[in-house]
């Protein structure tokens, strides 16, 4: 028994030096000033999508290097990769399109319409289907990534944040307006289930763990990462995080769940030891403004876009006001 407990404390140990064990490995500058959003990573291609202003910048994760741009894109949040096909797929929140773009060239392959203000952009490979987060329109617009048109809409009414695919098939979004998790089906698209979340509100980064089929959903009211029970909607523990949070992560190898906090310059970890045990992993330090995150499972290196920021004092009757500083836009590459 004393055995058993001395593995399990050590094994706790080192799940939370992994988290806080990271640290700074690496910066790759990006040229230009604006803001960002998502950031996609494809591991095969070692590469990694930046959503950025108006253009989506992608970056050599081996070598550092700018490789090109899928341009045009006014407003964008977010690129969905879909390997198998050869297609990107980008979501144009101020035009209320989707560019639809050829991995290997960048170059654009065509337009297509879809609801209002497209944000969260994700590709599911069973169904070859993209689906778009419409903040304008509260719903879900669904693409057929092999001939590119729409094909549905998903009514969830309200603003879809991150989502993730269950171990059942069905995807679970965030909604940041209502605070509640939406589950649907990519097949059928019909919305099985609303489990509200209660304890917290403007829900943005979500992550899953197979293993315990639970929810690990970023909030920012508080801020917290509220653990669901996927199957029942039950709240199983809260715990604190940095303020800001905006994406989410999960590596199953070692239980970590991990919120990036961009106004704290954190990312927040929490250890899932069973479905009833959880505890705190451990604060590491990123950057003020690294909001959004992509995580490499083989890699374990994690990828935050940021930049510095000078503001100006308010005067005159004019407000502060906070601009970015020119040449210190930068991918933070994480590791140990």
């Amino acid at each position: 028994m004393k055995k058993a407990l001395a593995a399990g404390l050590l094994f706790s140990s080192l799940a939370a030096l992994a988290a806080t064990g990271y640290k700074i490995i690496a910066k790759y500058p990006v040229p230009g000033t604006g803001g960002w959003d998502y950031v996609s990573l494809d591991t095969a291609a070692h590469r990694l999508y930046i959503a950025h202003t108006t253009q989506v910048d992608v970056v050599d994760t081996e070598s550092g290097k700018v490789v090109g741009a899928i341009t045009d894109t006014p407003g964008v949040h977010g690129a969905a990769i879909a390997a198998d096909l050869g297609k990107g797929f980008t979501s144009n929140g101020r035009e209320d399109k989707v560019s639809i773009f050829d991995l290997a060239t960048l170059k654009l392959i065509k337009k297509i319409s879809v609801g209002k203000g497209p944000d969260g952009i994700y590709y599911d490979a069973a169904t070859k289907r993209v689906f778009t987060n419409n903040h304008g329109t509260d719903d879900v617009s669904v693409i057929d990534a092999v001939k590119g048109e729409v094909i549905g809409t998903i009514k969830v009414g309200g603003g879809g944040e991150e989502a993730v695919k269950g171990k059942d098939g069905m995807y679970y979004l965030n909604i940041e307006d209502t605070a509640e998790v939406v589950v649907f089906d990519p097949k059928t698209l019909e919305v099985k289930r609303r489990m509200p979340i209660g304890v917290a509100k403007t829900p943005t980064g979500l992550a899953y763990s197979a293993k315990t089929n639970h929810l690990f959903i970023g909030c920012r009211e508080k801020p917290m990462m509220v653990i669901m029970d996927a199957a029942t909607g039950k709240v199983v523990k809260t715990f604190p995080i940095g303020a800001g949070v905006d994406w989410a992560e999960f590596d199953a190898e070692s239980g970590i769940a991990m919120t990036s906090n961009g106004a704290a310059g954190t990312i927040s970890a929490v250890l899932e030891k069973s479905a009833t045990e959880y505890e705190d992993a451990g604060t590491i330090t990123t950057q003020v403004s690294a909001k959004t995150m992509a995580f490499d499972a083989k890699t374990k290196k994690i990828y935050l876009p940021a930049a510095e920021y000078v503001t100006t004092p308010a005067a005159d009757g004019k407000k502060a006001g906070r601009t970015m500083k020119p040449g210190s836009f930068t991918v933070l590459v994480m590791g140990k």
